[in-house]
């Protein structure tokens, strides 16, 4: 602890005229009265307000040095601690084209992913996480964080309406997304970085084809664990006026294969909700490693145990004076 206006204690060096001035002032008000002989008055038994005279004067300068030390404003320190803990970076690089819409998972293969995503989240509670999202481009939705209710916030915001309302390009730039997710881990120091990858579809769009992604991944140590969605065949897709149509499954099994092997990864394919949860669970048994996280304990005010002291010591004064040690006028 410490205090953030220390030039308040000069205040205490009142107390020793108002001490001296209290002194003075009881040896005059002691009355007089001449006897022969205080032998036999020694013996004689106290009263309560005789050992609580001083007592008043006492509180009254406890409350003194409390009032002092309220103003000088006692607060904690800032401090930071270490601590090493073990995890991996993760971003999550998910495809938000209108493809996901389609239904072969319940409700949609988009929200299928924040369920099961969340369940993974959770599990890892000392990892970074961040969340990359595409469809025809690419962006971060939320940088690596070991806060993961903001990191949940922020991926339940997501869906496929921004491609459907045309306000970022529709299409599935898996390389773009790649890239995203690696500018965000590139400069990590953890020894495991891993992209969890996740689309429906074949890269038709972007700037950067998802092989040469892969390749810049292996070069900066990142392994790219591929997720192929969507049923063999055919699945249910929504259609904006009502009713849904079937649509045909594509996906570049053989490319989400390459960049899984480029990079030390894996490929997986999950057809239905429940392949999704046992994929997380596979890829929540990777290798951890050890990283330091530093912990930052923000200054706080720490004057109420004193103003409540304070209360109390006051009280008592009023409570002595007025009722125990009360003189007649």
């Amino acid at each position: 602890m410490e205090f953030k206006n220390p030039l308040f204690f000069i205040l205490l060096f009142a107390l020793v005229p108002y001490i001296l001035w209290y002194v003075l002032r009881y040896k005059k008000s002691l009355p007089s009265l001449k006897v022969p002989e205080t032998m036999k008055y020694k013996m004689a038994p106290k009263s309560l307000r005789l050992y609580l005279f001083h007592v008043p004067f006492l509180l009254r300068l406890a409350l003194f040095v409390l009032v002092v030390c309220i103003l000088a404003r006692p607060q904690s320190k800032h401090t930071w601690s270490g601590t090493d803990v073990e995890g991996i970076d993760i971003m999550l690089a998910v495809d938000v084209s209108t493809s996901m819409l389609a239904q072969d998972f319940k409700p949609n293969r988009v929200e299928a992913l924040k369920v099961i995503a969340e369940q993974f989240i959770e599990k890892r509670h000392n990892d970074n996480i961040g969340l990359t999202i595409f469809a025809g481009e690419a962006y971060t939705q939320c940088p690596l964080t070991t806060d993961h209710a903001v990191l949940m916030n922020l991926y339940n915001t997501v869906d496929c309406q921004m491609a459907a309302r045309n306000l970022i390009d529709d299409g599935t730039a898996i390389g773009d997304g790649i890239m995203n997710a690696i500018l965000r881990l590139r400069e990590s120091q953890a020894k495991s970085k891993v992209i969890i990858l996740l689309t429906d579809g074949v890269n038709n769009s972007g700037n950067i084809s998802p092989l040469t992604a892969a390749e810049i991944a292996k070069e900066h140590k990142i392994r790219i664990y591929t997720i192929g969605i969507g049923k063999n065949g055919m699945a249910p897709y929504p259609m904006p006026s009502g009713g849904t149509v079937m649509v045909p499954v594509e996906i570049d099994e053989a490319t989400m294969n390459k960049i899984s092997n480029e990079t030390g990864g894996r490929y997986f394919r999950a057809q239905q909700n429940a392949d999704l949860s046992a994929i997380y669970a596979d890829i929540d048994k990777m290798e951890r490693t050890k990283f330091s996280v530093k912990e930052f304990s923000k200054r706080s005010e720490l004057f109420e145990p004193y103003a409540l002291a304070a209360f109390v010591v006051l009280l008592l004064e009023i409570l002595l004076r007025y009722l125990i040690l009360k003189r007649l006028p």
